[in-house]
């Protein structure tokens, strides 16, 4: 692995462990936080549909454009839940780029803007 990809990946990692933290924060359960953990990864399921439907459904719900302006409009009018959620999303998506997995291209799951996943 080169230092630029390592650099990259530890700093998701620290994304990552900063959207826990904040989590705990929150005084939200973190049964929650098992729950919603893995949700955005149910986008999969749009590569039922094909290679490109299933690149843009797993990456609507893998880029920051969603949980940033939700974790902004969630603190600004005090709802823990919306923070929450944003949190646990940004969490997801840090820990999904830590470990290489990238925005997915239309070519197939395992063509990602990081490069390609797997052997």
């Amino acid at each position: 692995m080169k230092s630029v990809d390592l650099t990259i990946r530890l700093e998701w990692a620290f994304v990552a462990a900063a959207a826990v933290v904040f989590y705990g924060s929150t005084g939200m359960s973190w049964w929650l936080f098992g729950l919603l953990i893995l949700a955005p990864d149910l986008s999969m399921l749009g590569y039922l549909a094909g290679p490109r439907v299933g690149a843009l459904a797993y990456n609507a719900l893998h880029i920051l454009i969603v949980p940033v302006p939700l974790l902004i409009a969630g603190y600004m009018s005090g709802n823990a839940t919306a923070i929450a959620v944003a949190l646990i999303w940004v969490a997801h998506i840090a820990i999904d780029r830590a470990l290489g997995y990238g925005l997915k291209l239309s070519t197939g799951f395992q063509d990602t803007h990081l490069g390609r996943i797997g052997r």
